[in-house]
């Protein structure tokens, strides 16, 4: 490989053209790179127009690429396309001499994937089979001529992750849930030892906006950072869904090697059953979207995320948490034909960024932002929370407070101390059932209130995490209550939002709470 190098040299200034970087690396991989599986099997490999685009602007960029993340729908080539690059950087003209590499993914068998696919390519082509050992056992291949080694490795696999590369593949890291992962942080911090290391996201987006992928995406759109470079490849919530012309955005190989009626298949699958949509829309239009259905979808959530007003004539639902999760108090205020919502969450102080770090949730961040109150200790502190209610009772007109009675045993002489009385504790706190007879009821009543965008939530971040982790569960009978054991993390705010909005409904005596007549609400 060398010694074509070196021919081919001549030749370029014969041309009397200055080849980029981005340039060499297209003609090397077209070259050198075969394709390794389907019906061009063993032929030469021919980078499509937007393939080209990307290896440009990592390549290319003036600034120089630090780091670049690619995201599309699946079954766009994704993992051909890091195996070229791995390959580039392995024994092409990216290699540097006695250099490590790794591609990394949450599981054993995705890690394979680019591994597999690189060690068919490497075999179809004689060429870099002589000059290459592929242990298939490790999941390795090095080039003895430079000293290169690459290694695939897998979240799961309890991999010693103490490696210093100068390239790293992180496939599929949309599947990290959380801000973090120790993986990708220890592949990222051993790959200061170099200068100017290389790290490829190659990845279908995640869900949340709190997960990794989706603070790193976010990140590189700002533009804060000149050796970040990003190609989102998605559809814009809003669009149709099912078109032709929006399946395309977010699929650059849509009608190529991505089988249109393949995915049309999909789309009318996802058309006809409902609980299909969310998969459709995270795989294949790349969407953020939570692939397991929650109680309430991205879509309509977003829809009411207006910023609300000071709670006035409010109505609340309070949910205690034991020892030191999550504490909630929302309260709900009906002004016209919408309800603004107020969102309270209490956490302990101490042991706050372990939790963060546990729940895979920027708790600290939400904290120092406000949107979280920190109690004093390790565990929630009662008397702080009945403290901070009872000043809101003071400060605001505050209705009624529903509550889950299984707590309030504890948590009623802490209102006591912080100068509520009995009488008007009684009067103002309403005990609320947990069961599906008083969710069900109480969930319908919130459904309606977000399909028909009556609520102003301001998209606090934690009542959104709340209501992304929220999954309903059903009773024979067909009623409904939320399930803590099937939700994806905390729930505790959507559950106080459920018991606002319901006893909202019982005091105004509506059968829709939306509907509350103006003469009956404080405007």
């Amino acid at each position: 490989m060398t010694s074509r190098k070196r021919k081919e040299a001549p030749a370029r200034r014969r041309r009397g053209k200055a080849e980029t970087r981005a340039e060499r690396n297209i003609r090397w991989i077209e070259t050198w790179c075969f394709v390794p599986e389907g019906k061009d099997v063993g032929k030469p490999l021919k980078l499509r127009p937007w393939q080209k685009r990307e290896i440009r602007k990592i390549y290319d960029n003036p600034a120089g690429t630090r780091t670049a993340i690619i995201s599309f729908g699946r079954k766009n080539g994704k993992t051909a396309l890091a195996a070229c690059l791995l390959l580039l950087h392995l024994c092409g003209p990216e290699a540097r001499w006695n250099s490590q590499l790794n591609s990394a993914a949450m599981s054993r068998d995705q890690a394979a994937l680019v591994f597999g696919l690189a060690a068919k390519m490497a075999r179809l082509n004689p060429s870099l089979d002589e000059h290459l050992h592929i242990l298939d056992s490790f999941k390795q291949i090095r080039c003895p001529a430079i000293g290169t080694l690459y290694s695939a490795l897998s979240a799961d696999a309890g991999t010693n992750f103490g490696k210093s590369p100068v390239f790293i593949v992180h496939d599929e890291l949309g599947q990290v849930r959380g801000p973090r992962h120790d993986m990708y942080d220890a592949l990222e911090t051993a790959v200061g030892a170099h200068e100017e290391p290389l790290s490829i996201i190659i990845s279908t987006q995640a869900p949340n906006d709190g997960d990794l992928l989706s603070i790193l995406i976010d990140d590189a759109l700002s533009n804060r950072d000149p050796q970040t470079v990003i190609s989102l490849y998605t559809a814009p919530m809003e669009a149709d869904p099912f078109e032709d012309a929006t399946i395309a955005l977010a699929n650059p190989a849509y009608g190529d090697f991505l089988n249109a009626s393949v995915v049309k298949k999909m789309a009318e699958d996802a058309r006809a059953m409902p609980a299909r949509e969310a998969e459709y829309r995270n795989y294949v239009l790349n969407q953020r979207v939570e692939a397991i259905n929650p109680f309430v979808t991205k879509t309509v959530w977003l829809a009411n995320g207006a910023d609300p007003k000071e709670p006035k004539g409010a109505f609340g639902g309070l949910d205690l948490s034991e020892v030191n999760d999550l504490t909630a108090l929302i309260l709900v205020s009906p002004r016209r034909s919408r309800f603004d919502v107020t969102s309270r969450f209490w956490l302990p102080e101490e042991g706050l960024a372990e939790r963060s770090r546990q729940d895979r949730v920027p708790y600290d961040v939400w904290a120092r932002d406000g949107f979280i109150e920190r109690t004093p200790g390790q565990s929630i502190e009662y008397e702080f929370v009945a403290g901070q209610i009872a000043e809101l009772f003071r400060d605001h007109d505050i209705r009624k407070i529903a509550f889950d009675r299984q707590y309030m045993r504890q948590f009623r002489p802490w209102l006591v101390k912080a100068g509520l009385s009995d009488s008007f504790i009684d009067s103002r706190f309403v005990p609320f059932g947990q069961g599906y007879l008083s969710m069900g009821p109480a969930l319908r009543t919130l459904e309606s209130l977000l399909l028909n965008r009556k609520l102003r939530h301001g998209n606090n971040p934690v009542l959104t995490m709340c209501a992304q982790n929220a999954r309903a569960t059903k009773d024979p009978a067909g009623n409904r209550k939320f399930d803590k054991s099937r939700a994806g993390g905390r729930i505790d705010g959507m559950v106080a939002l459920a018991m606002a909005t319901s006893i909202a409904g019982e005091v105004l005596h509506e059968r829709h709470v939306y509907d509350v007549p103006i003469a009956q609400i404080t405007e």
